[in-house]
Order: structure tokens, then sequence, then C-alpha cells
């Protein structure tokens, strides 16, 4: 209900989809209030041609709602240890999905764990609503931890680089973990 009631306000005030106000460079405003995307612009430890691929992908970077900011574009050793992987929360159509680009080039990214921008679009009496999903670097302590505590004896490849940790702010997480050619979900916070 809520979500037709602000659905229903957005198409009645007509909020527009182009950057407004003083960051008009690097903050956008779309109908959901309180998810506050960035263009990838405002990433500057962004490789210049991963800021380009994103842009021209029409790629924002919803934010999660804590500090510290700008979040949710990590580089990490994703693929083996040694080689620098950059990742992004790359949202289009209010959809997000983790961009990953092996070794900093835009050829063949992965594509991960796409969901509805809303489902992580939540509020509180205090602060109202707020973008909940957030991406960090899972290295190899933070995978082996979790595992510990979350696995119930399920599969674990030997873990020799970083992962990336999908959460779900307060609620829980799952580890992307590269390992013969293909992903594998982990157990992350729960």
């Amino acid at each position: 209900m809520i979500k037709l009631v602000f659905t229903i306000i957005a198409v009645l005030t007509s909020v527009s989809l182009a950057p407004h106000g003083k960051d008009a460079g690097d903050k956008l405003h779309v109908p959901y209030p309180n998810i506050e995307r960035l263009t990838p612009v405002a990433f500057p430890q962004l490789p210049k041609n991963l800021m380009k691929n994103l842009q021209a992908r029409g790629c924002t970077i919803p934010q999660a709602g804590f500090k510290p900011k700008p979040n949710n574009v990590i580089s990490g050793d994703f693929a083996k240890r040694g080689q620098t992987d950059w990742a992004a929360l790359c949202s289009r159509g209010g959809e997000s999905s983790i961009l990953v680009f092996w070794g900093g080039s835009v050829k063949s990214p992965a594509e991960l764990a796409k969901a509805p921008d809303d489902a992580y679009w939540l509020g509180n009496d205090r602060d109202g609503f707020h973008y909940y999903r957030h991406i960090m670097v899972a290295d190899r302590d933070y995978i082996l931890a979790h595992y510990r505590e979350y696995g119930r004896g399920g599969f674990i490849p030997p873990i020799n680089h970083d992962g990336i940790d999908d959460g779900f702010l307060e609620k829980g997480s799952a580890v992307y973990y590269f390992h013969r050619g293909k992903w594998l979900s982990l157990p992350g916070a729960d």
C-alpha cells in the first residue's frame, strides 16, 4: 500500500530522472525518494574506463542508508590473488545487479544477483525510508568465519582470494565467490 501511494505521488508530481541541484553531476533523484543514487563520476577511485562503461550502460549506484558514502563500488581480488577486480552495484530501470570487471577491463563483466531496488527499500519510525542493499569485500577470514558460523556442513572451496558480500543491511547477506569459472553462493552474515 505504501509503495502504491509513493508511486502515485511520484507520477502526479512528475518526478524527473534528470540530475538536480548543487550536485547535478553526482546525484540523481528518482521516484523512490530516499534511494539516493550517484552517477559513476562520484567515485574518483574508479578507473576512467570503468567509469565511462558504467555511464554508457546507464548505471547509477544506489547508496545504502549508512556511512561512509559513497558506497557500493569496491575493488578486490575476486578472480585470483594479485589481480585487482572492480565491482559496482548498478541500478537500471528499477533493478540493481552487481557488475564485476575482471582486472579493470570492460570486456565481458560478470553480472550477479539482479534484484528490484524496491525490495531493499525499507522504513522505520525514526528516519523514514532508506535503501539497505550494500556490497563489500569479503576476505578469507570473513568467508571462513561465516562458513564456520552458518555453513551447516555445505561445500566450501579452498579460499585463496576475495569474495563479494552482498548484504541487506542488518538482515543478512550472501558471499559470492568465484571458483573454477563460476560463482558460488556462500554463507554471509545472518
